[in-house]
C-alpha cells in the first residue's frame, strides 16, 4: 500500500482512543478486509480504494458510512482525477448521505464532502444532482446542530456559484424562500455560522435583485445600480433591507 492510499484510509477508517473496546474491533476489521483487498489486488489500487468506499458508503452501520464519506474527502483532495472520473457515482451517494435518516454526522460529512468535490469540478455535470444537493441543503439552514447549520451555509452559498443558466431560474426561487433563513443567521448565536450565512448572502445577492423590464435606465436608476452593487459586496443584509421595506 502506498502512501497516498495510507492516508486515504488512515483518515476515513481512523479509531478514537475513547471508543468501546467492542466498536474499535468492528473498526478494525473493516480496516484489515480493506488492506486485504488491496494486497491482492494491485494493477489499480486507488480504484480498489474508492470502491471500497463507495461500497461502504451504504453500510448498514452509520459509524462505517460516515468513515467511508470521510474517506471520500480525502481521496477528493489527494487524488482529485480518480474522484472526477467516478463523479457521478460519487455525487449519487453523497446526496444519498445528505438524506441519512438517522445520523446527523454522514449529513454533516456529506455536505462537507460536497463542498470539496463541487470545488474541484467545479459545478460542471451537476445535471439533476443540484436540484437534489439545493433542495436538501436548504432545509438544513435553519438545523438546531451549529455544525451542519454552519456546512449548509457554505454548501448552499457554493451552489449560488454553479447554479448557470439550466438551474438559474430554479435556484433563484429556492434563494426567495430561503431569505427570511438568510437574514436571521446573519446574528447567529455562532459566530463561525454567522460568518458563513454572510458569505452565503453575497454570494446569493444576485438572485434576489429585482430586475427591470426594459433596459433604458435614468441617471437616477444607474445611481441606484451603482449603490446596489456596492452594498451586494460590503452590506448584503442592508441591501435586502431595502428591498424589503421597498426603498431600492
Amino acid at each position: 500500500m502506498d502512501q497516498a492510499q495510507r492516508r486515504i484510509l488512515g483518515q476515513s477508517l481512523s479509531v478514537p482512543t475513547a471508543q468501546p473496546k467492542r466498536k474499535r474491533t468492528s473498526v478494525m476489521s473493516l480496516f484489515s478486509k480493506v488492506s486485504w483487498k488491496l494486497r491482492f489486488q494491485k494493477q489499480e489500487p486507488l480504484k480498489n480504494v474508492f470502491f471500497i468506499l463507495a461500497e461502504k458508503a451504504y453500510d448498514p452501520s452509520a459509524k462505517k458510512r460516515h468513515m467511508a464519506i470521510r474517506g471520500l474527502g480525502t481521496m477528493a483532495c489527494e487524488t482529485p482525477d480518480k474522484v472526477r472520473k467516478y463523479k457521478k457515482i460519487v455525487l449519487d451517494l453523497l446526496v444519498h448521505g445528505l438524506y441519512d435518516p438517522v445520523s446527523f454526522e454522514v449529513i454533516h460529512e456529506s455536505m462537507k464532502t460536497l463542498t470539496i468535490i463541487l470545488g474541484k469540478i467545479q459545478g460542471k455535470g451537476l445535471g439533476s444532482f443540484f436540484v437534489d444537493i439545493t433542495l436538501q441543503t436548504r432545509t438544513l439552514l435553519d438545523d438546531d446542530n451549529d455544525n451542519l447549520r454552519y456546512s449548509a451555509f457554505v454548501l448552499f452559498g457554493q451552489l449560488a456559484a454553479f447554479a448557470g443558466r439550466k438551474w438559474k431560474k430554479f435556484f433563484a426561487s429556492q434563494v426567495k424562500q430561503t431569505q427570511d433563513s438568510l437574514l436571521v443567521h446573519l446574528q447567529d448565536r455562532n459566530p463561525q455560522v454567522a460568518r458563513a450565512c454572510k458569505t452565503a448572502f453575497r454570494a446569493c445577492s444576485p438572485f434576489l435583485r429585482q430586475r427591470k423590464e426594459y433596459s433604458f435606465q435614468n441617471e437616477e436608476d444607474q445611481r441606484n445600480s451603482k449603490l446596489c452593487r456596492q452594498l451586494s459586496h460590503y452590506h448584503p443584509e442592508l441591501l435586502q433591507f431595502l428591498y424589503a421595506n421597498k426603498i431600492l
